[in-house]
């Protein structure tokens, strides 16, 4: 089987079972207060790719371990991956209209219940990882998953990550500091995936190191990926406006690189994050696709 057709089946049948199982674990739509379940929904099923989740699963499944206790996991991280595109989109934040096609939430629902909708799907997250019932794991485990969940979301990784993209629009950074930025913004949950899928399949100090560095690898490569789609992606396929970034003056990889540059910077990245995973067998096979993935999308 091809490279491409192996990784266009493993994402359909992963993201299948993702969708199943966040059906199963998000509260339903009709429940009470209904505008704000449904403004949940919306956003959680509104067509991503999910790779967070995804990731998660090929990371267990590259230690040997079973898809099952980390499901939950998975969802919990696609829960806060969605809150914060909802936050994102905000006018006080990127503004932006669309997302994967559709208005985003604000524009929907408003901007009051975009807000709760998100701080719903982040608590919700931690609801889930915290329910015995549904992660079976020691609690000791289940409690370092949560702390690494709980670090990659909060100031310490995605949310200062915002907040240092939201200052780079007053300070130009070198690219040391969008790096790191990017690293904290989009990196930070990434890697909080790759690391509890191999937590919950009892991985090793070695191949934890190993899988960190993978994680760390990608987690920018993404980034870039997204500063390029953002000056030449197909605004059919990607499903919002390209060009955004120029428009409001946005710090990013090609700013700083020139857009030839910025694309052999990801392909480095993308090398060394394959690199890091040379020691694992062929149940590293989703992982390596992934990376590559990364760097080919075209949304």
């Amino acid at each position: 089987m091809k490279h491409e057709d192996f990784l266009e089946a493993y994402l359909q049948d992963r993201c299948k079972i993702v969708e199943e199982a966040l059906e199963r674990y998000l509260p339903g739509k009709d429940n009470e207060p209904r505008e704000l379940h449904a403004a949940m929904h919306y956003s959680v099923f509104a067509g991503g790719k999910r790779i967070r989740p995804i990731l998660c699963l090929a990371s267990a499944e590259a230690c040997g371990g079973d898809l099952a206790p980390v499901m939950p996991v998975a969802c919990a991280l696609e829960l806060i991956h969605t809150y914060s595109l909802i936050h994102d989109d905000l006018p006080s934040m990127d503004n932006d209209d669309f997302r994967r096609g559709k208005p985003t939430s604000h524009k929907v629902f408003g901007e009051a219940t975009a807000i709760l909708a998100g701080d719903a799907l982040l608590t919700e997250a931690f609801a889930l990882l915290s329910r015995a019932e549904k992660i079976r794991l020691a609690a000791e485990r289940r409690l370092a998953v949560i702390q690494e969940i709980a670090l990659a979301a909060g100031a310490a990784g995605m949310v200062g990550g915002q907040a240092l993209d939201i200052r780079t629009d007053q300070q130009a950074p070198d690219i040391g500091a969008l790096t790191d930025m990017h690293r904290r913004k989009t990196g930070a949950l990434i890697m909080a995936a790759v690391k509890t899928g191999a937590l919950i399949a009892g991985a090793n100090d070695r191949k934890l190191s190993a899988l960190a560095g993978y994680a760390n690898h990608i987690g920018i490569a993404f980034q870039i990926a997204d500063d390029i789609l953002n000056v030449e992606g197909d605004e059919t396929l990607m499903g919002k406006s390209t060009g955004s970034d120029a428009a409001l003056g946005k710090v990013t990889c090609v700013s700083l690189l020139g857009l030839e540059a910025a694309k052999a910077r990801l392909a480095e990245e993308v090398g060394a994050a394959i690199t890091c995973i040379a020691s694992f067998d062929a149940r590293a096979l989703p992982l390596r696709a992934i990376a590559r993935f990364i760097m080919e999308r075209k949304s």
